[in-house]
């Protein structure tokens, strides 16, 4: 029997091996958008540096910090800290690196942090998952173990990330352990370390030189921990303490307040920048106090909140203009910026979340940052990670990618040859520069569906996140271990164990 148009195309799309890139961070060739003008730079610092001398930071619970800013010159009252303005630029410029390597276990991912490149990673922290088959729910250790492995088989994906979901069938005080151990033994991808207090922090240490060697981690980034400010202008001992932790350790520390503004900075886009840059700026100082060279990032995780309503909001254009001018302030300090991406406060894998998706994450990219933090998966204001979205998101990482590796120049990309091979009205469907070129000139995205109407009928009429479940699922099914050395491996799970049993469970942190 003649096979038919639509059999014919399948069987075509069987045949096709899939293409999957397999660079280890974007590097961007093109220019940042700058949304500031040099005057408004200037008066945005001015107006951060006026509010760490006037109003100063609390750093709260921790007697230490305060010892070392009192040492540094710093005006210290109680838990307050202010700053005489130019200390804090002056410091961090003076021994913070302006590009540094954060090592995977695999050397062929080792992720490049600064400069013009950049490292997307996974949503994280939500308690909840949601999938089309099961609904919304708490997440499990084994929804953790699945999103790892998910995210290692995601070619657009740079990083394993940290918290991809919260785990709440563990005990609270204990489940950064296992977090870590699936990180480690599930992908061979850098990943984040634990972040909240100084015990944790030391595990993820640890860990992190069981599987590298010691010597090797003290010597080389292998972690990298976001320490969040509590806005406006607080940080607690338990961002503290992962601070000192990891910078003393010589591994990388995210300072990224986050903050909604009308709630926790000004409502403007203005004040709030001023606001975001102070917090980061002391947060960063204190790390080249603790230790001078230590690599850190400005971090902004500045978003909206509703006026009507209260609850955050995700991919406005005020959104959009605070990361593109932290792009620019994080430029003029010399360190890498630390960002989030397709942000959304959807309940569904559905229009609303890819509209706001979209806009976060090219917002970020167009600011030159350097790791965007939750580039997939992340649904309603960050309660869920979604594993269709993370599909769907998936394929805006590749766009991307592709996007701002801008425009090949080539002599092949040119095709003059082909266009005087071809002449007028004809078509290049079966020449050889097409032939040549067709699986990899354009971007070929997974999810979406471009064939005629009564194609998509008669395939079950499926919409973007029905297609995602089933290529969630098939990702799974073909997950490759990357394997671990049983030796490490025995070493991590005995490590696990003894942490574990030094004291009881407890459901809260």
């Amino acid at each position: 029997m003649k096979p038919t148009r639509r059999n014919r195309h399948r069987n075509k799309a069987d045949r096709t091996p899939r293409v999957e890139p397999t660079a280890p961070f974007i590097l961007r060739k093109l220019s940042t958008f700058n949304v500031l003008s040099d005057a408004g730079l200037e008066q945005i610092e001015a107006n951060a540096d006026q509010i760490l001398a006037e109003t100063g930071m609390e750093f709260q619970d921790d007697a230490e910090i305060l010892t070392i800013f009192a040492d540094a010159g710093c005006d210290v009252s109680g838990t307050r800290v202010r700053f005489v303005p130019g200390f804090c630029r002056k410091t961090i410029m003076a021994t913070a690196p302006a590009q540094f390597t954060q090592h995977a276990r695999n050397d062929a991912n080792n992720v490049q942090l600064g400069g013009d490149a950049t490292v997307l990673c996974p949503s994280w922290g939500p308690p909840f998952v949601h999938d089309l088959d099961r609904g919304r729910r708490y997440a499990s250790y084994g929804d953790f173990v699945d999103l790892v492995k998910l995210h290692h088989s995601l070619p657009w994906l740079h990083h394993s990330g940290g918290v991809v979901c919260e785990p709440v069938d563990m005990p609270a005080n204990k489940r950064h352990l296992d977090m870590l151990y699936a990180h480690i033994r599930y992908s061979d991808r850098a990943f984040m370390g634990a972040f909240i207090g100084t015990e944790r922090a030391g595990h993820a240490i640890d860990m992190a030189r069981i599987l590298f060697g010691a010597e090797f981690v003290a010597e080389n980034p292998v972690l990298y921990c976001v320490s969040n400010t509590n806005a406006p202008l607080v940080m607690d001992a338990h961002m503290s303490g992962a601070l000192k932790t990891y910078a003393r350790a010589g591994q990388p520390v995210a300072c990224t307040p986050w903050v909604l503004t009308g709630a926790m900075s000004p409502t403007t886009v203005a004040g709030t920048l001023a606001q975001v840059l102070a917090e980061t700026m002391a947060a960063m100082t204190l790390v080249q106090l603790v230790a001078p060279g230590a690599p850190c990032l400005m971090g902004s995780f500045a978003s909206t909140m509703s006026m009507k309503s209260g609850a955050p909001t995700f991919g406005t254009p005020e959104a959009g203009l605070m990361v593109l001018a932290a792009g620019q302030l994080a430029r003029r300090l010399g360190v890498p910026l630390h960002t989030v991406g397709t942000l959304s406060a959807s309940k569904l894998p559905d229009a609303q979340s890819q509209q706001e998706a979209a806009w976060g994450l090219m917002m970020s990219m167009f600011a030159g940052a350097n790791v965007i933090n939750h580039a997939t998966g992340w649904l309603e204001g960050g309660l869920v990670t979604s594993f269709e979205k993370t599909i769907i998101d998936h394929d805006l990482c590749g766009k991307a990618a592709r996007f701002f590796d801008g425009i090949d120049m080539s002599e092949n990309a040119q095709a003059m040859e082909a266009i005087a091979t071809i002449g007028p009205g004809q078509h290049f469907l079966g020449s050889q520069h097409t032939q040549a070129n067709f699986m990899t000139a354009l971007f070929r995205p997974w999810t979406p569906d471009d064939n005629s109407f009564e194609q998509w009928d008669a395939a079950g009429a499926k919409d973007a996140a029905t297609r995602a479940n089933a290529i969630w699922k098939d990702r799974l099914r073909r997950y490759e271990d990357p394997g671990l050395d049983p030796g490490i491996d025995a070493e991590l799970q005995d490590y696990v164990a003894r942490r574990k049993a030094e004291k009881p469970d407890q459901d809260y942190f």
